[in-house]
């Protein structure tokens, strides 16, 4: 009995041994997992709390005054409404002859960027010279500018007293139109946007573009593609994702157009109301007219609009987005 007992034991004892050591060894790489979450909660926690302060807190704020009215009829004090606001904002036709006014500018400004984009980005592609590095920094140095001075700069440009347009025409016996016209606006503001974003969004397409396997092209040259064939049949579907994400990216910019018309607009003589644009409008209900729960819902309201659209585009090109197979 003794002997049996005793086999068991050494039987059973290694087996015992390899079962401590394989739990010392989980618990010691729990300890080390859980140590380092602990540092990579603390190196987010600046971030998160910058992101909390400065972005979800405002937002909240923003959405609970879009809630309530506050003026003389309510005696100077914040009474809750509900959806009033919102009914009001949809059926403002301020509101909304703005909202008509971007979706223009979308109509025209988001192909025209990404068509010179993507024809940037196609040309650059096909470069291996020092030209081509020199290229991609010139395109992207609008992106550079601060959309201030970009601003200002276009306006000095634009305008008939002081700007180089009527010299320029004037060697040619032509008279210069006036780009800060009510006629001519919209073209204008098309054309600084454009300069300015066209450099971002063609970084873009084109670092897609370089990670293509280079022997993809040498089989298309095999079986006799010319370049534009490479460039249309197998370039251009294979960053679709990547073509996607930037129309999504100049399609929420244009719809929440702001800075360069309000900085044109000191100068445009009139051509640039302040409820130009949705953004403008909310921003001179608050600052010119003290009406924060309705700028806030205006802003909201813009919001939902953005949300809806996006929405949209990203569900009609879901194959192409990789987010459907």
């Amino acid at each position: 009995m003794t002997t049996t007992s005793t086999a068991v034991d050494r039987a059973s004892g290694p087996r015992t041994g390899r079962r401590d050591t394989r739990s010392r060894r989980r618990s010691s790489t729990s300890t080390i997992d859980s140590k380092r979450q602990w540092w990579g909660w603390l190196f987010v926690t600046p971030f998160t709390v910058v992101f909390l302060l400065f972005l979800i807190v405002p937002l909240a704020y923003a959405f609970w005054m879009s809630l309530h009215n506050k003026g003389l009829a309510t005696g100077g004090e914040s009474v809750f409404v509900g959806i009033d606001n919102y009914v009001r904002a949809f059926t403002d036709p301020v509101f909304l002859e703005g909202l008509l006014r971007v979706a223009k500018f979308v109509i025209v400004m988001v192909p025209v960027q990404i068509g010179l984009a993507l024809l940037c980005a196609l040309v650059l592609d096909t470069l291996a010279t020092r030209l081509s590095k020199a290229s991609r920094l010139l395109i992207f140095v609008p992106y550079a500018v601060p959309a201030v001075i970009g601003a200002l700069m276009w306006g000095f440009l634009y305008s008939p007293r002081f700007g180089p347009a009527s010299d320029i025409f004037g060697l040619f016996g032509a008279t210069a139109p006036d780009f800060l016209s009510s006629s001519m606006i919209f073209t204008s503001l098309v054309n600084i946007v454009t300069w300015q974003w066209v450099g971002y969004y063609m970084i873009i397409i084109y670092a897609a573009l370089r990670t293509i396997d280079p022997s993809i092209y040498e089989a298309a040259r095999i079986d006799g593609a010319n370049g534009a064939q490479t460039a249309l049949r197998i370039k251009v579907p294979m960053v679709s994702s990547s073509m996607v994400m930037v129309v999504v990216f100049s399609l929420i910019g244009t719809l929440q157009f702001f800075t360069e018309p309000t900085v044109l607009r000191s100068v445009a003589q009139g051509a640039i109301p302040p409820d130009y644009t949705p953004n403008m409008y909310a921003y001179s209900l608050a600052f010119s007219y003290s009406q924060f729960n309705y700028a806030s819902t205006i802003a909201f309201a813009l919001g939902i609009f953005v949300f809806i659209g996006s929405y949209i585009f990203l569900y009609a090109t879901r194959k192409q987005s990789g987010l459907k197979s």
